[in-house]
């Protein structure tokens, strides 16, 4: 008897359910497009699951940080796992996609064939292991975001592995020959702490730790920032097709430095902490990466990334890690600092050889170098988010993926930073409807028009000036039209506190506080750890309200536990008037502080 098959038809097929493609695929969806997600393992979120447990990093402080569908997720979490608690972090996660009608989610499902046509991908299938069954998904679009590139080899699409040689793109690196060795794989351990000792007897197996590794490598379980990342093997193996035996080399590695860190007697006070959790899963820094009409380079991102295309930014340190992992007598990484933000081409998200391939994640068009800083999970939600937008705009327009670049882009860049995805130095333009409406508050009118200014926070491309409005509590701030008119859409953005000032009440007295603030995950459990909030600064109460024809208001929204920066409320109807009543933020602070409002 044969195993079922089924059969899909949706408009867009994402390959890999990471941070990236969860973003790609939300994207898209609340746009109006089909999509179909396939996932290879039983839970979202890819390196940033609790199978893994990677925090997601980025561009980072001084209001760099990285919004869209990624801070909407992060302030998700504030409210509901205030412990940071993995299991919640999970469901999350999960909710943000089932959430969407538009996807069909298929988890532990992994892609393995894909059907051609010339230059087009007509359909891939998949194999789920849990219900045993065959999935065959035709669609018009497809996004690798799978991490290793699992559709280059099976439509040929161009790719890369490795390092290059300097002299290739003028690079400052110091490869002078090209070859395929990359950054290695980590299995994390997380430990908990107790108020009684806890042995640890470990396997004869575990490996032995050398003593000149360590003197770059000092674990320490009482700092915050501690997440063994530097448990990193493979880096000089293939680093897809060997990754069965460097798994089992990181389990005897990380079973080999805890014994050291527990039994040496080198770390006073180990005795008091238990292994809590050990992946079994390893988190991967690098593998394929796919070749688009652009190939962004390490020169691209020292210089700013200063490109017409520009749909995403990033920040991160330009981090190379070692090819020799843990065992590189060394430094186990190179760090260069970078002039965050940096742009990143939409040139980067598609392939230069198959007429309707996407891409998104550390696999975009890059060169070694540069994917050392864009590989984060912060960028990649930022890169995914660019890139299901452009496959909604091919969607809805019947044009190829380059088709976007050719003819579509401003209308690309216009709706990521409608829907709070920040393009360094870019401005939102407001619609005619918000540039000619008198524009009033009740309380203070001192830097209201910042409200339509088209800037969605503060930061240094946009100058020292503030890009907000402050005004105290319980204000109304609205917009009279010059004439009757049909508004279509309301539009709020909200202070996140981007730079996590106000996420820990009681940030004061603890020790390593800006990893508490930055990071909505932990790496290690110690005793009293703090309970983070959602951001003071961010809108808790208000209503909007329209008036129509008669000057009559009537409601339109209104919340009293709002924990979204962005707001995009439909109206669609003829309206002499709209305005927005600020109660109080999650500080119940006497000013409060909006960035933007509009109006379609």
């Amino acid at each position: 008897m044969a195993l079922p098959s089924k059969h899909h038809r949706t408009q867009f097929c994402i390959i890999g359910g990471g941070i990236a493609g969860m973003c790609a695929a939300i994207s898209a969806a609340r746009h109006g497009t089909k999509v179909l997600l396939m996932h290879e393992r039983p839970m979202l979120g890819g390196n940033a699951s609790s199978e893994i447990r990677m925090w997601v990093s980025g561009a980072g402080g001084e209001n760099n940080r990285e919004t869209g569908i990624l801070e909407e997720i992060r302030m998700l979490n504030y409210h509901r796992n205030q412990e940071k608690s993995y299991a919640i972090w999970d469901t999350i996660l999960y909710e943000m996609v089932i959430n969407e009608p538009n996807i069909t989610l298929l988890l532990n499902c992994s892609c393995f064939d894909a059907t051609m046509d010339g230059d087009r991908i007509v359909s891939v299938k998949g194999w789920q292991l849990t219900t045993q069954t065959f999935h065959t998904v035709e669609a018009d679009y497809f996004a690798d975001c799978s991490g290793d590139s699992i559709l280059a080899p099976l439509t040929g699409a161009e790719y890369r592995v490795g390092r290059e040689a300097a002299s290739e793109f003028n690079e400052k690196v110091s490869t002078e020959v090209a070859d395929r060795k990359t950054m290695g794989m980590s299995c994390l351990i997380q430990a908990r702490k107790y108020d009684h000792a806890i042995p640890f007897i470990a396997p004869e197996w575990a490996a032995k730790i050398p003593p000149e590794p360590l003197k770059f490598r000092v674990p320490n379980l009482e700092s915050a920032s501690q997440n063994f990342w530097y448990l990193e093997l493979g880096g000089e193996q293939d680093s897809i097709h060997d990754t069965e035996i460097i798994r089992d080399d990181l389990i005897a590695l990380a079973l080999g430095l805890w014994d050291h860190v527990k039994n040496s007697g080198e770390f006073p006070g180990s005795e008091y902490w238990q292994l809590e959790f050990l992946g079994f899963l390893p988190g991967k820094r690098e593998s394929r990466r796919m070749v688009g009409d652009y190939i962004m380079t390490q020169t691209d991102v020292l210089s700013g990334g200063h490109f017409p295309d520009v749909v995403a930014f990033g920040g991160w340190p330009l981090d190379d890690h070692h090819p020799g992992g843990f065992y590189h007598v060394g430094h186990p990484n190179t760090w260069g600092e970078t002039p965050a933000p940096y742009g990143i081409p939409y040139r980067t998200l598609y392939s230069r050889n198959i007429a309707n391939l996407f891409f998104a994640g550390r696999n975009i068009s890059m060169t070694h170098a540069a994917m050392s800083s864009t590989r984060v999970m912060a960028t990649c939600a930022l890169v995914g988010q660019a890139m299901g937008t452009a496959a909604y705009i091919a969607a809805r327009e019947s044009c190829s993926p380059r088709g976007v670049y050719e003819s579509h882009l401003d209308e690309l860049q216009q709706t990521l930073m409608y829907d709070d995805c920040f393009l360094p130095g870019t401005r939102r333009r407001m619609s005619e409807l918000t540039e000619k409406a008198a524009l009033l508050c009740d309380t203070t009118m001192e830097g209201i028009d910042n409200l339509r200014n088209g800037a969605d926070r503060n930061n240094w491309t946009y100058g020292d000036e503030e890009q907000g409005f402050f005004c105290p509590k319980g204000s109304t701030v609205t917009y009279i039209l010059q004439d009757t008119a049909n508004v279509k859409r309301v539009r709020l953005l909200m202070d996140s506190d981007l730079d996590r000032n106000t996420v820990l009440v009681d940030d004061d007295s603890m020790p390593h506080g800006w990893v508490e603030r930055k990071h909505n995950t932990r790496a290690q459990w110690g005793f009293n750890l703090p309970i983070v909030n959602v951001p003071l600064t961010m809108m808790k109460a208000f209503t909007v309200e329209y008036a129509d024809e008669a000057g009559e208001y009537h409601l339109l929204y209104e919340t009293d536990c709002n924990v979204k920066r962005l707001i995009d409320l439909p109206l669609d109807k003829t309206v002499t008037a709209v305005r927005v009543r600020l109660w109080k933020d999650w500080g119940d602070r006497d000013t409060l502080h909006l960035f933007s409002f509009d109006i379609d």
